[in-house]
């Protein structure tokens, strides 16, 4: 057999091999092409943040926390320093000290020396108002037989007025010397102590603001403000992560929702963790808002679409999954 006979042997086996490897090729692009591979569901962890900020104004005293601490609920995180709310607490302590004073002297009513002498002032009057009836008595009996003038009996009679009337004012000072101050005046007292004490707890409270405390147990995500910084009423000085409570959201279009109800679990993958087969269970599910969500089906005719926002809870709680990581679900299974 010539040479020439032998590579056309050859190749005449290769070029049908290739020939069929070039037709599998094409083959499988087709099929690949008319098959795609579904992208995975991408979604992103979150967790309730907590902006921790001051009632009123002051100049940060001192930061007692940095980014990455672990808080418990009620620790504090700051301190504020606040001269003016302090002479303020001053003025209306001093303020209910002054009214709860004036509330005891008025339940107390009079001292017992202001008694005794209202008391001898009484007395006095009665007995010269004994007198003066006892004189008039005398005299009016003369007068009758003719003995006494008539200017003898009208100095009398008008000596016994005198002395009834200073014995009735005797006994109404004696009286209100007993009973003390009036309802009324008993009543605004012990409202305008009520007042004061009610002062001093509004600023109490105010000053206790001074010390900024974690509303909840929590890490510490970011100091806003750091010490010698004025802050204003309501501005956030340190930002907490609440790691009780974490979720995951995901952007999913209307044409794939199907399946993903209320309730419904989705298998996950952290890469971030290297966990696999992470159960999620959906909370919520409500249309993002947002016009540039909207997407045609078709260029030409056919209908928008939305892209829904979905929640999603771990089943089980994870102590190391972080806000921002990325957690992936499998939608080809």
């Amino acid at each position: 057999m010539s040479q020439s006979q032998t590579q056309s042997g050859f190749v005449k086996p290769l070029a049908l091999l290739v020939g069929c490897a070039l037709v599998a090729f094409v083959g499988v692009g087709l099929w690949k092409a008319g098959n795609p591979v579904t992208p995975p569901l991408q979604g992103q962890a979150e967790a309730r943040t907590i902006e921790v900020a001051p009632r009123i104004p002051g100049r940060i005293e001192a930061v007692l926390v940095k980014e990455g601490d672990s808080v418990a609920a009620g620790s504090v995180l700051a301190r504020i320093e606040i001269p003016e709310l302090t002479a303020k607490l001053g003025q209306v302590t001093a303020q209910r000290e002054a009214a709860d004073a004036k509330a005891r002297l008025v339940d107390e009513g009079a001292r017992q020396e202001q008694i005794s002498a209202a008391k001898a002032q009484f007395d006095r009057a009665t007995s010269g108002h004994e007198l003066a009836r006892k004189t008039f008595e005398r005299v009016s009996a003369l007068y009758k037989d003719g003995l006494v003038s008539t200017q003898k009996y009208d100095e009398a009679k008008a000596n016994l007025s005198n002395a009834a009337n200073l014995a009735k004012a005797a006994q109404s000072q004696y009286d209100m010397a007993l009973n003390g101050a009036r309802q009324d005046e008993k009543l605004a007292a012990r409202s305008m102590a009520e007042k004061a004490r009610q002062g001093v707890q509004e600023v109490t409270s105010l000053a206790a603001e001074a010390q900024l405390k974690a509303p909840v147990a929590g890490e510490v995500s970011r100091v806003v403000l750091h010490a010698g910084e004025v802050t204003p009423a309501g501005f956030p000085i340190v930002t907490l992560i609440d790691h009780s409570d974490k979720w995951v959201t995901f952007n999913i279009r209307e044409d794939e929702l199907p399946g993903i109800t209320i309730g419904s679990e989705l298998s996950a993958r952290i890469p971030a963790l290297a966990q696999n087969n992470v159960k999620l269970s959906v909370y919520w599910i409500s249309p993002r808002a947002d016009y540039a969500t909207w997407r045609s089906t078709r260029q030409s005719s056919g209908y928008d679409i939305r892209t829904f926002e979905v929640r999603a809870r771990p089943v089980t709680p994870m102590q190391d999954l972080r806000p921002g990581m990325s957690v992936l679900v499998d939608r080809s299974k």
